[in-house]
């Protein structure tokens, strides 16, 4: 067997400071606006690894997985600047099928939920108040990408697939509720009247 590379200190020192190395090796402060929409994704990404962990087998917890890997490719495009040294670095990219993957996904889904008719509540589960965590980091994701967009040019594929991605998270929450033979809590618009009316 070949000797393989030894993995360097997980610790640097270089950060101390509150700067960091993009993947070019350029530093930058560690609130920069890219480091927030990687740092975010990152996030997302470990919380789509918590879900998936409480989930029991079968097709969305493996879709799970491939969903990490494309969070994965999504944050190390988005750690390569325009750095001239950074443009040789070849990394994997969205592609159009897997947004269809996606929305395919929900589709199927469904199909084996009641339809929405009332806005529902976070929670109802464990495993379904998860999803929703997953549902609104992805959504600052998305909102952060937006934002840096406005400063760099980021790949649409990857901005459309973030977009889907909180979408699917919504739907794979209704399916685990669904699935559990419980009921969804909807939003009581009445919630304030009906309070005043306990509290006489």
């Amino acid at each position: 067997m070949k000797n393989q590379q030894e993995m360097p200190k997980i610790y640097t020192r270089t950060g101390d400071h509150g700067m960091t190395s993009l993947a070019s090796g350029h530093r930058v402060k560690k609130d920069h606006p890219r480091v927030e929409a990687y740092g975010t994704l990152d996030e997302l990404n470990a919380f789509t690894g918590l879900l998936q962990s409480e989930m029991e087998d079968g097709i969305e917890k493996k879709r799970l997985t491939a969903i990490q890997q494309r969070i994965f490719i999504i944050t190390s495009n988005l750690a390569l600047d325009d750095d001239s040294s950074s443009r040789g670095h070849r990394l994997p990219s969205i592609i159009q099928k897997d947004i269809d993957d996606l929305e395919m996904a929900m589709d199927a889904i469904q199909n084996q939920i009641p339809s929405l008719k009332h806005f529902i509540l976070p929670g109802g589960s464990r495993t379904a108040s998860l999803a929703h965590v997953a549902r609104t980091v992805c959504r600052r994701s998305e909102r952060q990408m937006i934002r840096l967009a406005e400063q760099v040019q980021i790949e649409p594929l990857m901005l459309q697939y973030i977009n889907r991605l909180s979408d699917y998270f919504f739907m794979l929450a209704r399916l685990l509720i669904h699935q559990k033979g419980l009921n969804e809590q909807y939003w009581d618009a009445h919630f304030r009247s009906q309070e005043a009316q306990d509290d006489k």
